[in-house]
């Protein structure tokens, strides 16, 4: 009964972030620690861009554009994570699950990981094509914005995705929706 009740606190607190700029002040010490680290999550998602590099524990994140000069150096696959600025179960992911040193692990035994942003406004170089989002309104500080090239040719039908890539860049699976450390651990070690 405590992980439900703790599973629908996080969800409330995921909402308010994703429709505030910032979220209440927290008022226990436990949930204190949580809002810090969704904040950082948010800061860390806020901030990635086609070539941002970011470090989540040892797990060093890449930007889309650098997909085919890491081919270069060690064929491995690619998980991209799919991700947008509004997204709270994204926001959850970055905080829960991306951070888990088993899950780190085993995202760096077989994959390069990649955080790519579905509605942002970076052209992107990708598979010998340039990928745009041509109806991205940098206006719009808050909500959804314009779906991005690439995101529709990754078929992404919901946030968070992680679309699996092989070193040819087929899709090999899509993990759509949040997953916990050991929900994700399972998946990706049935690739």
């Amino acid at each position: 009964m405590k992980k439900y009740t703790w599973f629908l606190l996080m969800s409330a607190v995921l909402i308010l972030a994703a429709c505030k700029e910032s979220t209440p002040e927290p008022t226990k010490n436990t949930t204190d620690q949580t809002s810090k680290t969704v904040k950082a999550a948010t800061a860390q998602r806020t901030n990635v861009s086609s070539t941002d590099h970011t470090q989540t524990g040892n797990m060093h994140w890449y930007g889309m554009g650098d997909v085919a000069d890491l081919l270069k150096k060690e064929k491995k696959m690619i998980l991209v994570d799919v991700y947008t600025k509004w997204c709270g179960p994204c926001k959850m992911m970055d905080a829960r699950t991306f951070t888990d040193a088993s899950v780190q692990s085993a995202i760096n035994e077989k994959f390069y990981p990649v955080k790519f942003d579905a509605e942002g406004p970076d052209p992107i170089d990708f598979n010998d094509k340039t990928w745009a989002n041509p109806n991205y309104n940098p206006n719009k500080t808050r909500g959804r914005n314009a779906v991005h090239e690439l995101s529709r040719f990754f078929n992404v039908r919901g946030y968070p995705s992680l679309v699996i890539l092989d070193e040819n860049y087929n899709i090999i699976k899509k993990i759509v929706g949040f997953k916990t450390p050991d929900q994700l651990i399972g998946e990706l070690a049935a690739i």
